[in-house]
């Protein structure tokens, strides 16, 4: 993000009567305390709307906005700047005007730096364009055309080199050879570039399959040959400091890797499978930064009840969902919120995903006795306010956890259940009283993660008769069929592009249900007469949005398409 002067910036958001003297210098102290940019600080707080900003920005330094998802990038233009340099400078070549010069997108045009060696590299000219984060992921995303084609090329002749060299029988030497090392080299940034959130190494009877989670969904990458199996095995091994020699017990590892500037967190499982080890390797960008409520995809009145909710000085506020439907990323979205110089935070989590500064964070270690409930044990005797207990599993972390939470201490943590309502009945089979469940509940907000149609190739078209009746079924089983919610007159859809992957798709983003658990709400709790729809139609009396009814939500404004939207509502 651009890193005006504070006094600058200053003037351009008083210019235009967005802030006061006073709310700004507690933003620029916030900033400072966090280590955050000043922007991004505006911008998590809600006191600005990002798009705006930019606008605003890009007219005070007399450059223009870009938005690389509805500008054609020339690819033969792009690849004048190697991939990794691009990443590291954050730039994108995507032009050139009438007189000649490059049109580049920058994260800060103010760079001299670089607007020097570009001018210098290119051999002319740059005219630069202000750009954000999300539209030069845009533009990398072109540079995988490329890789798709070289990768094959690489990993084959890499494969062909490997059992030619056949230094057979000690796996443990043979990892070590260039051939092997660079296969696994080019999959990790392959997987990188592919914005890849997993990378799977599966052993069939007669191939190693390598398969990529993008944006949710797995996609076979590339089939090899099983004689490089106990190669590639043991160096991943060796990367994550695992026993080579062990082959009947799973292991867990991690460590990192750097493609061009980007240090990326991998966090490795191995498990031994009937043909062979199964690897699966979790890609986690280093030092990633929290986003605002709104970026994560939730709207205004469900924005204001969580912040409602985090200003209590006691109770629980939850995030529900499948294993992957973003509740870490909630959680760590609400703390920054919370992050104040007066509090001091504590978190319990396996594994830490986020690195925050000011909050005191502890790795889940079952072999040194860490685990959830015993490492809140020992949070507790810290004297937090605030604690984040990275999921609530058992009935001995569910009890401490209510405990914590009744005796002045905000608990932030994230439940298995599908959907925000049913977070009572499981705080209860875990065998949590229900008048405990009562007092300690503030808020649940439950979720899951939808691919964003990619704007570049969007179009609208006319749905089947058969897809209308699935959301008409759908309706009806949410039982909110009668409550006056319109299907979408509009349908959208990602046509499929190289920019996409020909997917259609581009990223995700959340969609919620929030769960205000108000005084009626709590009378219900401890009622003898409880039971999940009665909480359910009381909610939804309340102002409750289901997830079904803000996924039409986004299928009506074109953010992602109806058949994404029942497939993780059906998860």
């Amino acid at each position: 993000m651009i890193n005006l002067p504070p006094e600058k910036l200053k003037e351009i958001l008083m210019s235009s009567g967005i802030t006061t003297p006073e709310i700004f210098a507690r933003v620029l102290d916030e900033a400072k305390r966090k280590q955050q940019n000043v922007i991004d600080v505006l911008i998590s707080q809600g006191i600005v709307n990002k798009e705006y900003l930019l606008i605003l920005i890009a007219q005070n330094l007399h450059v223009e906005r870009v938005n690389l998802g509805v500008v054609k990038v020339d690819a033969t233009l792009l690849n004048l700047i190697p991939e990794d340099v691009a990443r590291r400078r954050k730039i994108i070549v995507f032009g050139r005007e009438a007189d000649g010069r490059y049109k580049v997108a920058m994260d800060d045009p103010t760079d001299l730096e670089t607007v020097d060696y570009l001018n210098l590299k290119l051999g002319g000219q740059i005219k630069p364009y202000l750009a954000t984060e999300e539209d030069l992921d845009r533009g990398f995303v072109l540079y995988g055309e490329k890789i798709t084609q070289d990768f094959q090329q690489v990993i084959e002749e890499s494969v062909r080199e490997s059992l030619r060299s056949k230094a057979r029988g000690d796996a443990e030497k043979e990892a070590q050879d260039l051939p092997i090392v660079a296969i696994v080299d080019n999959l990790l940034s392959y997987a990188i570039s592919s914005r890849a959130s997993d990378a799977h190494f599966e052993v069939l009877d007669d191939v190693v399959l390598v398969r990529f989670r993008i944006d949710g969904v797995l996609h076979e990458i590339i089939r090899m040959p099983k004689e490089i199996e106990a190669a590639i095995v043991a160096r991943i091994k060796i990367l994550s400091n695992l026993r080579v020699d062990e082959h009947t017990h799973p292991q867990d590892g991690r460590f990192r890797h750097k493609v061009g500037g980007m240090v990326v967190d991998i966090r490795v499982s191995i498990i031994p499978t009937f043909y062979g080890e199964k690897i699966v390797m979790r890609l986690l960008t280093a030092a990633q930064k929290p986003l605002s409520l709104a970026d994560l995809g939730l709207y205004e009145a469900d924005i204001k009840t969580l912040e409602n909710a985090i200003k209590k000085t006691y109770g629980m506020v939850l995030a529900a969902g499948p294993t992957g439907s973003g509740k870490t990323t909630t959680l760590y979205s609400l703390l920054n919120m919370m992050n104040k110089p007066d509090v001091n935070i504590v978190t319990i989590e396996d594994p830490i995903e986020y690195d925050m500064r000011y909050v005191n964070q502890m790795q889940v270690n079952v072999a040194a006795g860490i685990t959830f409930a015993a490492g809140l044990r020992s949070i507790l005797r810290q004297d937090p306010n605030i604690v984040m207990v990275g999921e609530i599993r058992d009935a001995e972390t569910a009890n401490i956890s209510v405990q914590a939470a009744l005796t002045g201490h905000v608990v932030l943590s994230s439940l298995h259940t599908n959907d925000a309502p049913t977070a009572v009945p499981r705080f209860v089979d875990m065998g949590v009283p229900p008048f405990l469940v009562s007092a300690v509940l503030n808020t649940v907000v439950a979720q899951r993660l939808v691919r964003k149609i990619h704007m570049e190739c969007i179009e609208s078209y006319e749905p089947p008769t058969a897809l209308l009746e699935a959301v008409k079924h759908e309706l009806e089983l949410s039982g909110i069929s009668d409550s006056g919610v319109k299907i979408p007159k509009t349908f959208y859809r990602g046509r499929g592009c190289a920019a996409c992957g020909h997917t259609g798709f581009l990223g995700r983003l959340g969609i919620y249900e929030v769960l205000d658990v108000t005084e009626e709400v709590r009378k219900l709790i401890i009622s003898p007469d409880f039971n999940l729809d009665t909480l359910r139609h009381l909610a939804r009396s309340e102002g409750m949005t289901t997830m079904f009814e803000d996924g039409l939500r986004k299928v009506e404004r074109g953010v992602t398409t109806i058949e994404e939207v029942l497939r993780v509502i059906r998860e």
